[in-house]
């Protein structure tokens, strides 16, 4: 089961599902994300890279979606941000790590 989509596609789920999500734990799939930065002299290629979940215990990845998402945010019901709506491919800050 894809729980982000499911989270973010049924709005009105009990606790015991959200319980049972959280303990099945976040999903961290391996996204195909990258992005050009466009430098004064070349441009500037980055692409995703896995190892950012263990840097980040918040973060999950939807492989539907292609984006990632603050797991917390989304089990707890969100706050309406792009962590928890839309999701995030660039190098967006989350409230919790400023």
């Amino acid at each position: 089961m894809n729980s982000v989509d499911f989270l973010l596609t049924n709005k009105d789920i009990t606790y015991e599902i959200r319980t049972e999500i959280k303990r099945l734990g976040r999903p961290i799939p391996d996204l195909i994300i990258s992005k050009t930065d466009v430098g004064k002299s070349r441009n500037y290629s980055r692409n995703f890279n896995s190892s950012v979940y263990d840097r980040f215990e918040w973060l999950c990845g939807c492989p539907k979606r292609n984006k990632l998402f603050c797991f917390i945010c989304l089990v707890m019901g969100g706050n309406g941000s792009a962590w928890t709506q839309e999701g995030c491919v660039g190098k967006g800050r989350h409230k919790a790590t400023a």
